[in-house]
């Protein structure tokens, strides 16, 4: 699995996007803005793009031609999607805290760049992998549908939540009024997202390791 993982990382992409988390994470900085966007470029434009390039290439059946099991094939993939996942958190995360520097007394309409926040953006993603991880791995080849559900599910949620945080007193004030200067909350927000994220990534590669099973090559 090691092997396939460093395929992955050398020839699974191009290496501009290593470096999209830090262009496109640099929108942090915009005060005020709709941060959930950030998050979302992953899923815009990084996913469509590694998916659209292993169809071209025809990956599936180069890596099928090599002595290894379609369990480590499908963790290999899944593994290197959570770890693009983790760079464009973190380099958003960095650029969001010198947002709160640069801006200490901002008033935000949108959630704050706060540690629940990340917690959210964290659920955002687990949301997308358990849609679109287990849909592409029906074929291994296919992935318009499996985009096109997963992209508008993280949307919907992104939208859900800043809706929420507009019209719920509670949730305003958990992301945007005292709740927010709590350190302990944000962090528990912030845990709690995280294992969503864990839990349904791992439930993902399960469902899709069946699937893949039954594909033929």
């Amino acid at each position: 699995m090691y092997n396939l993982l460093i395929k992955e990382l050398k020839l699974g992409i191009s290496p501009f996007f290593y470096v999209l988390p830090f262009l496109t994470g640099a929108l942090m900085l915009i005060p005020a803005w709709l941060y959930f966007l950030v998050t979302l470029y992953f899923c815009f434009i990084t996913m469509p793009n590694l998916f659209g390039g292993y169809k071209s290439q025809n990956d599936l059946m180069f890596t099928s031609m090599l002595p290894v099991k379609k369990s480590d094939m499908v963790k290999a993939k899944i593994s290197f999607i959570v770890i693009l996942e983790l760079l464009h958190i973190v380099t958003a995360v960095i650029y969001g805290l010198i947002s709160i520097r640069l801006y200490p007394n901002m008033t935000y309409y949108f959630f704050a760049p706060s540690f629940g926040f990340w917690g959210l953006s964290f659920v955002m993603l687990a949301i997308f992998n358990i849609i679109f991880i287990p849909m592409y791995y029906k074929t291994a080849y296919k992935y318009g549908a499996a985009s096109i559900a997963s992209i508008t599910a993280a949307i919907l949620f992104a939208v859900g939540a800043e809706w929420l945080g507009i019209q719920n007193s509670f949730v305003n004030d958990l992301f945007k009024g005292a709740g927010a200067e709590s350190l302990p909350i944000q962090i528990t927000l912030l845990l709690s997202g995280i294992a969503v994220f864990a839990i349904c990534t791992i439930i993902a590669y399960y469902i899709a390791n069946k699937r893949f099973e039954k594909v033929e090559m």
